[in-house]
């Protein structure tokens, strides 16, 4: 099973949890700032993700959205 998630940028405060929780590791911190100052997450290599939710789950922001695809 294939997944998608998207990050909101603007609510993510690049605390990372997100990034120790991904057990495809594909998740990394952009290499620039949000409008409030913050270093938010972005995804890499989204084709590998298998849409598990593990970041949305531990995502204190709730700025991550998970989509499953068949």
């Amino acid at each position: 099973m294939k997944g998608k998630i998207e990050i909101n940028r603007e609510l993510c405060k690049g605390c990372t949890f997100c990034i120790t929780a991904c057990p495809k590791k594909i998740i990394r911190l952009s290499a620039g700032f949000n409008n409030s100052g913050y270093i938010p997450a972005v995804v890499d290599e989204m084709e590998q993700c298998t849409g598990c939710a593990m970041c949305a789950e531990m995502c204190p922001e709730v700025a991550i959205e998970v989509w499953l695809e068949e």
